[in-house]
């Protein structure tokens, strides 16, 4: 029952009071982005839901499109404007994924929603993640975010899955508070971002 009537509820509930509440940081960072970015303000790419279902996440866009003098994008660090740093280290890139919450096509907890290129190279276990909708935060997120192996990361998500009750969520979302105060596990190990799956 939590899960198919009182956790999609809640979901829709929370993300709109959500958009309410954080209505006055989206147009202060919209502008400022809008700004860094050379008026390109949002990030908005393909990424697999629940069942392996193709849906547009929608995020702020924390780097630039800058390129060297071959046409290849820069790397990540490269990228990154001093506004998306803020903005990536708050966590209030996340904030119009709340759109995505509003649609159905995520929830606020669950795995993290990664690259459709990953789909071809997860195993059977790897690609159970898909059997839950993919949240804002999640159970891996609380235990290390962008800063753990891939291996951890999946076996955190799979665990979710198994575990996914009211009570657990509640635990994700106070850790998660935590963790965004704290600025921890926001990138790995002398990286922008997290080292792309290769698949095992």
């Amino acid at each position: 029952m939590y899960k198919t009537i009182v956790k999609p509820l809640f979901d829709f509930i929370s993300a709109l009071l959500g958009l309410l509440v954080f209505l006055p940081f989206f147009l202060i960072i919209y502008f400022l982005l809008k700004i860094a970015n050379k008026g390109k303000v949002f990030f908005i790419q393909e990424r697999p839901g629940k069942d392996g279902k193709i849906f547009k996440i929608i995020k702020f866009k924390t780097m630039t499109d800058a390129k060297d003098s071959n046409g290849k994008l820069l790397s990540d660090a490269e990228r990154l404007t001093k506004i998306g740093t803020f903005v990536r280290k708050t966590s209030l890139d996340e904030i119009p994924q709340l759109l995505n919450v509003l649609k159905g096509d995520m929830s606020l907890i669950g795995p993290r929603p990664l690259l459709t290129n990953y789909l071809h190279l997860y195993n059977d276990f790897q690609n159970r993640r898909h059997e839950v909708k993919p949240g804002i935060t999640g159970w891996a997120q609380v235990n290390g975010r962008n800063a753990i192996s891939w291996d951890k990361k999946f076996e955190l998500d799979v665990w979710y899955v198994d575990h996914c009750s009211f009570l657990v969520d509640v635990k994700i979302l106070s850790k998660t508070l935590l963790k965004v105060i704290k600025k921890e596990g926001i990138n790995a190990a002398n990286a922008a971002t997290i080292e792309p799956f290769n698949g095992e």
